[in-house]
């Protein structure tokens, strides 16, 4: 007691301040991971958490999932102009409401990162199979569409598919609203805690997503039976992410509900689980779906191919303008060649005249072994080769007058030297 009294009340203060400091410290070291600063709530430590990576591990996969699914719905949306062929048009709004349900599959990752809570656990029951139903009903959509066009190249129009994608993933949202209600609010006016629900319940919820999955499976298959086959990639891009998902929900179902209780510690592992399992079946549908899909929009049908390889349009150049100033020279050639021969001559067609590189309604010449082939016993030589004949007697005479008896008696014997002519040209040698 004595040593006690001795003590100046002012040490007494330093002693007690310095073992609260140093209790502080080190509740906060125990409280507090490693890499999360001080004052953090318990929720986000594993946003945080060194020791337990595998929350930021899955942040940094998520946010690049985020900004990629954010760019491929702007480049959809900005590749509308571009898009020739107006069936692969139609499917725009259906692919836009896609890329919408897996931007929030990859946004739902990091409720299932923050530990569970009130608004955590309600949002997760009803959001994971909300989303899921809008992507895998818009595959569904998508499906159905592709039967039509492999079999009549003529699908419905795109206001009744994205009518038929919505509507078939608001069963999954009434689906789950009654659920909550039926958890949450209790009959006896008390509140329910959501987060006070079996990892069973959770995947029965999920049925009718099962369902869309297996149905757009299934419906993608007889596309390949189509006659128009153009369109059969589409439907290899809907069966890949289809079987993908498949396999997907096959192992995180298993592992949600009967692996994390072999593990030894199920409530620690629910969380990762459901987070990767969001984070693989979201970034499949962005490899196996909306990248191909997208690379498949601005590119010609195959009815455009066809027209433009068979139909091409005419030049312009100067191979086109000099075959056709050549073809239009020659018509105008050969026309005024024609109307410089004389109608009443009958000329026949010499069997060489296929060889002088001309085509028939060129210029001909007849040679004299043509007419004597052709035995043209009424035509005479001079009307081929007209000849000057000379008159004997108005020239004998010292006149420069030609008189009317004398040329009408030189018309007489010319007509009747012609009519004693032998057939044969050389007849008059």
């Amino acid at each position: 007691m004595a040593l006690l009294s001795g003590f100046h009340p002012s040490w007494t203060i330093l002693v007690s301040t310095w073992l609260l400091s140093v209790f502080s410290n080190m509740a906060a070291a125990q409280t507090s991971p490693t890499g999360c600063g001080d004052g953090l709530l318990a929720i986000y430590f594993n946003l945080c958490d060194l020791s337990a990576a595998w929350g930021i591990v899955l942040q940094a996969i998520t946010s690049a999932g985020i900004v990629s699914s954010f760019i491929l719905t702007i480049v959809l949306i900005a590749s509308t102009p571009f898009i020739q062929d107006k069936r692969k048009k139609s499917m725009l709004g259906t692919q836009v409401f896609f890329l919408l349900g897996t931007f929030g599959l990859f946004c739902l990752v990091f409720d299932m990162v923050v530990k569970q809570y009130f608004s955590t656990c309600a949002s997760r029951r009803f959001l994971f199979g909300v989303l899921f139903a809008i992507c895998f009903s818009s595959l569904w959509a998508h499906a159905g569409n592709l039967n039509c066009l492999v079999r009549r190249n003529i699908g419905p129009s795109g206001w009744i598919i994205f009518a038929i994608a919505v509507a078939l993933s608001l069963v999954q949202v009434i689906i789950n609203t009654e659920w909550l209600i039926i958890t949450v609010v209790r009959t006896n006016s008390t509140a329910g805690d959501p987060c006070a629900i079996a990892n069973e319940d959770f995947v029965m919820a999920l049925i009718y997503v099962m369902f869309l999955i297996l149905a757009g499976f299934v419906t993608a298959w007889p596309a390949f039976c189509g006659r128009y086959g153009h369109w059969k990639k589409h439907a290899v891009f809907i069966i890949i992410t289809n079987f993908l998902s498949i396999c997907i929900w096959i192992v995180w179902i298993v592992m949600y509900v009967y692996g994390n209780v072999r593990v030894g510690n199920p409530t620690y592992w629910d969380d990762p689980t459901l987070a990767i399992a969001l984070v693989s079946n979201a970034w499949a549908f962005v490899f196996f779906y909306i990248i191909p899909e997208i690379s498949q929009l601005t590119k010609p049908s195959l009815e455009q191919t066809f027209e433009e390889e068979h139909y091409p349009s005419r030049g312009v150049g100067y191979e086109t303008i000099l075959k056709e100033q050549t073809t239009q020279s020659m018509y105008v050639e050969n026309k005024a060649f024609s109307m410089d021969e004389p109608q009443s001559a009958k000329r026949p067609v010499s069997p060489y005249s296929g060889y002088n590189g001309q085509i028939r309604s060129s210029v001909y010449q007849p040679t004299e072994m043509a007419i004597m082939n052709k035995n043209t016993n009424d035509l005479s030589y001079d009307v081929i080769i007209p000849r000057a004949t000379a008159n004997t007697h108005p020239a004998a005479s010292g006149n420069s007058t030609l008189r009317a008896e004398d040329a009408y008696t030189a018309q007489n014997r010319h007509t009747a030297n012609n009519g004693q002519a032998n057939s044969s040209p050389y007849s008059q040698w």
